[in-house]
Parts: C-alpha cells; sequence; structure tokens
C-alpha cells in the first residue's frame, strides 16, 4: 500500500514595490513548477500585509500561500533554489504539513477583523456579537 503524497506550504513574500508583471511572473512560474512535479490544492492571495520586521529596507510584503501534494521531494528543492534568485521575492518558507492540520484560514476575506469571525463561532452568530440588537 503507498501513502498518499506530502501536503506542503509555500509561503512567497513579494516585494511591493517590484514591477506586477515580475510578481505575477514568480507566482505563475512557482504553480507551473508545482504543477508539473505535483499537485497545486490551494492558492491564497492575502495581499500587502505589514512585516514584523524590515526585510531588505521594506516594511510591507504581497504575501502567497500555496499548498500542494509532491511525491517527489526534489520539487521542494527546486522550489527553492529558483525562488531565491528571483527578483522580486522577500522571503519563502516551505513546510511540510503533519496530516490532520487543520485548513489555513482565509486571511483575505478576514483583513479588518484579524479573526473575530472564526474566534465566535462564525456567520450570523458572529454578526449578533459585534452588532448590538436594534431596540
Amino acid at each position: 500500500m503507498t501513502l498518499p503524497a506530502a501536503t506542503y506550504d509555500l509561503v512567497l513574500l513579494l516585494d511591493p514595490q517590484a514591477e506586477e508583471s515580475a510578481r505575477a511572473k514568480a507566482v505563475a512560474d512557482t504553480k507551473a513548477s508545482i504543477a508539473a512535479k505535483g499537485e497545486l490544492v490551494r492558492h491564497d492571495e492575502w495581499g500587502e500585509r505589514a512585516l514584523a520586521y524590515p526585510i531588505e529596507r521594506r516594511a510591507t510584503a504581497e504575501y502567497h500561500l500555496l499548498q500542494f501534494h509532491a511525491a517527489d521531494v526534489s520539487l521542494i528543492g527546486e522550489l527553492t533554489r529558483v525562488l531565491h534568485i528571483t527578483d522580486g521575492v522577500l522571503r519563502l518558507r516551505v513546510n511540510k504539513l503533519k496530516p490532520g492540520t487543520p485548513e489555513a484560514p482565509d486571511l483575505k476575506a478576514d483583513r479588518g477583523g484579524a479573526g473575530r469571525e472564526s474566534a465566535a463561532g462564525g456567520g450570523e452568530a458572529a454578526r449578533e456579537l459585534e452588532e448590538p440588537a436594534a431596540a
């Protein structure tokens, strides 16, 4: 019996001051590399966010999360090597997910709330807690 392919997270931080076409090309090339040797499961664009500390004198970065399956571990090394020399990439991190890891949150939809909906249980219940009832 063969085990299913491992699932990986690739968090990509792109320079917001780089050309839009260069950032789009970096993401497209990454997705193409993943599709060639694995399977892209999810791509979330989290938008421009503040960094915890400056990287190359930048205070913000454009965040992308790519989740993928890779049966061949050489894909990880190839992605890391290519992205480290790609213009416009500030940082990247590849993590192997353990089985049973919950799905990544949809941070693009939750930019203003900082987790309020998920903490309150989501949906209508969260809105009722946030907004007082009209008397």
